[in-house]
């Protein structure tokens, strides 16, 4: 007797992940369990989240450690940071541009202090390189893609765009905060930073 057509109709797997698809999802997995449970995640917790065996852990790390360590040089990649500031239309006002930059940015440190709180690296430490990009690199980056934002309004500016990006990123970095107050918005940033600390209110 003739199967039905429907059943000898065959389907068709998803294409297999290569070892570096497979590498990249266990780490956007893991990423965000390492920031919640430090160290002490198992590659147990992190395989059931991805929905695969512990064992494809192992078939592309050779052990946690390596793991840990791919993690927090994803972490520190400066790639996502960049690719968000040049998504960032720059027909749009300068303030709306650097706004949008801030909350990019703000996204990427609390990301790193995040996990390396998390693995125990304290004051900041950057644990080495990134991709083959140290720390240096990776600001230089930021701060080239920062200028490029900046561009379209270099003919109103105090200083070259690149000045200015540098100027901008450290006060990301080093904004300060009060016990008191809250921390500036993105938007609250921006305009300090563009129009300095006086109101314009007439005294």
């Amino acid at each position: 007797m003739t199967a039905p057509k429907e059943n000898q109709t065959t389907r068709r797997r998803a294409p297999a992940m290569t070892p570096e698809e497979r590498r990249s999802m266990i780490i956007q997995t893991a990423i965000p369990l390492i920031a919640e449970y430090g160290a002490a995640v198992t590659t147990a917790k992190i395989a059931r989240a991805a929905g695969i065996g512990e064992g494809t852990i192992f078939r592309v790390f050779t052990d946690k450690d390596e793991l840990l360590q791919a993690c927090i040089a994803e972490a520190l990649s400066p790639e996502h940071a960049v690719r968000e500031l040049h998504a960032i239309d720059v027909s749009q006002p300068l303030p709306d541009r650097l706004a949008e930059a801030a909350e990019a940015l703000q996204a990427h440190m609390s990301r790193m202090g995040a996990i390396l709180g998390s693995l125990g690296h304290r004051g900041g430490k950057h644990p080495g390189t990134v991709r083959g990009a140290g720390r240096d690199e990776s600001t230089t980056r930021i701060r080239a893609a920062l200028a490029e934002l900046l561009e379209p309004d270099k003919a109103a500016l105090r200083r070259p765009p690149e000045q200015i990006a540098a100027l901008f990123f450290g006060l990301l970095f080093t904004q300060p905060r009060t016990e008191d107050e809250p921390d500036l918005t993105p938007r609250e940033l921006v305009e300090v930073f563009l129009h300095g600390a006086l109101s314009g209110v007439a005294k």
